[in-house]
């Protein structure tokens, strides 16, 4: 075998494991996405619906706030 035609093959080569890898490495974002940061968010909503049933009260004043905060940034 000639050099070039080992150069060529080299390149062939690093060029297929490159997609192996990018292909590897998108298969395992979307997963990590998907996890984990579908599950903290669920999590989140879980813990927050749980309080607002035991303090309804403070929950309201929370909501409160922050919409009175979020309508100030919003008209300003």
């Amino acid at each position: 075998m000639s050099t070039s035609t080992t150069q060529q093959k080299n390149s062939t080569d690093n060029s297929r494991s490159q997609g192996d890898f990018t292909q590897a490495a998108t298969e395992g974002l979307q997963e990590y996405g998907s996890h984990y940061v579908a599950a903290p968010a669920k999590d989140v909503v879980k813990l927050l619906k749980s309080y607002a049933e035991e303090k309804p009260d403070v929950a309201a004043m929370w909501c409160f706030a922050f919409g009175v905060i979020v309508g100030w940034k919003l008209r300003g």
